[in-house]
């Protein structure tokens, strides 16, 4: 596996087993990125670490913390762009308009992507 994920042709989404998965927002400063970022990743590790000692209620509380801020990434939640698009995530990229754009860029070899 490469180090980038694909992405689609507008950079709304990355593509990870066929499926759509959106981007954090580009207009979020480093700065903002850098602290959600960092605030996603303590959420995982409680979620992990709940797990571990199995105490549901510290997972629920701490995957709120997670998707609170993926929201605040713009990963979940209200759209980032303003155009009026659909929102895709989760989708198959299969069922999408971008599955043609993808299909475009495969290899012309015929050889799959991972």
């Amino acid at each position: 596996m490469t180090g980038t994920p694909e992405t689609t042709p507008d950079g709304r989404y990355i593509i990870v087993r066929g499926r759509l998965w959106r981007t954090s927002n580009p207009a979020l400063s480093e700065d903002q990125r850098e602290s959600l970022v960092k605030r996603l990743m303590d959420a995982r590790r409680s979620v992990a670490a709940a797990r571990r000692v199995n105490d549901p209620a510290a997972e629920k509380l701490a995957r709120g913390k997670v998707h609170a801020a993926k929201v605040e990434l713009g990963e979940r939640g209200p759209v980032w762009w303003s155009d009026g698009a659909p929102d895709y995530n989760r989708h198959l990229l299969k069922n999408t308009p971008y599955a043609d754009a993808a299909q475009a860029a495969a290899p012309a070899d015929g050889d799959s992507r991972p």
